[in-house]
């Protein structure tokens, strides 16, 4: 019989920005030496971060290096590339982040050396009770107004704000101004991209000593400055069969995003595989459990992620435990 390609269990690469706290150590056991802990990249093969197999044939590779080995891992539908289209990360926001945007593939491909532009979405983990993030502005706005009122510290007026609960979706597409609010803690899935174009950063100090670098000129060109209306939870609905239930929350050109969700009795299990068209990625949200393979067990928790290659071993998932089950 064929064999199929295993889960691999994933550690992610650590990043220290000032906004962030704690909790992605505390609760979701990253034991990464940082402080703070601002966000984990869970599944990358983006040079700023990548993350390294901790399980099986590949222990202790990094991703990157078992794709290029492995380009079939991403699927047929991305025959010819080597690395990962997408990002998955999780994100802990004591503080405010900065009032950002980012560029569409046109615009980063002809401004920015042939990369990625980066839409994404967000899942709400968790959320303090007045938490709140940016997206789009209350109004329509030219850019000479824009320019103006991040001279005159005025651009607050512009921006809508949006309060946010735990299990809220949202879905940014590239040119839309936004910012996630301190005392929110998100999953995010992107393209695999780290453009980010800063508009206003509340004149915050970074570790040199200096305001944090603004990119006003690049932002405006690329940012969406109509008003909008304030993004509505879709309607979500839950499809169950034995031991599980599963949600379609975002499809977009880039990637397709479900919330699984896994309760199997002492002897009840879900089978779970990637198809040959596209690689998947469990994020493990909550709960713990096994998942089971012709050849090894790979044990998860709250906080772990697993790339799925394309044309999986059928997988089986036993446990307690809610999902992010993003496909390429």
């Amino acid at each position: 019989m064929e064999k199929r390609n295993e889960p691999l269990l994933l550690r992610p690469a650590g990043k220290d920005y000032l906004w962030g706290g704690k909790r992605l150590n505390d609760e979701y056991g990253k034991n990464i030496e940082l402080s703070p802990l601002a966000e984990t990249w869970e599944c990358s093969t983006h040079p700023d971060g990548v993350s390294t197999v901790c399980c099986g044939t590949f222990d202790k590779m990094e991703l990157t290096a078992v794709i290029k080995a492995h380009p079939e891992y991403l699927g047929e539908r991305h025959k010819g590339e080597t690395t990962l289209p997408i990002l998955v990360k999780l994100i802990d926001a004591r503080k405010d982040l900065s009032v950002q945007v980012h560029p569409d593939d046109d615009y980063a491909k002809m401004k920015e050396h042939g990369q990625l532009g980066k839409t994404e979405m967000w899942y709400v983990l968790d959320a303090a009770r007045d938490a709140k993030l940016i997206y789009g502005l209350r109004q329509d706005c030219t850019k000479k107004e824009m320019q103006k009122a991040l001279a005159e510290g005025t651009v607050m007026k512009y921006l809508q704000k949006v309060p946010i609960h735990k299990d809220d979706l949202f879905f940014i597409p590239a040119g839309t101004i936004h910012a996630i609010g301190a005392g929110a803690l998100v999953a995010e899935i992107q393209e695999s991209s780290n453009l980010t174009y800063r508009l206003y950063d509340y004149d915050r100090i970074g570790k040199d000593g200096k305001k944090r670098e603004l990119h006003i000129d690049k932002a405006l060109d690329v940012a969406d400055l109509h008003g909008s209306a304030e993004p509505r939870q879709p309607l979500r609905v839950l499809k169950y069969r034995p031991g599980m239930a599963s949600e379609l929350l975002i499809r977009c050109k880039y990637f397709e995003v479900y919330r699984m969700l896994i309760n199997t009795e002492r002897r009840q299990t879900v089978h779970y595989r990637a198809d040959r068209m596209a690689f998947r990625v469990l994020l493990c949200m909550d709960g713990c459990g096994t998942i089971s393979y012709d050849e090894g067990t790979v044990n998860f928790y709250k906080g772990d992620c697993v790339f799925v290659p394309a044309d999986s071993e059928v997988l089986t998932i036993h446990g307690q435990a809610q999902f992010l089950d993003i496909r390429g």
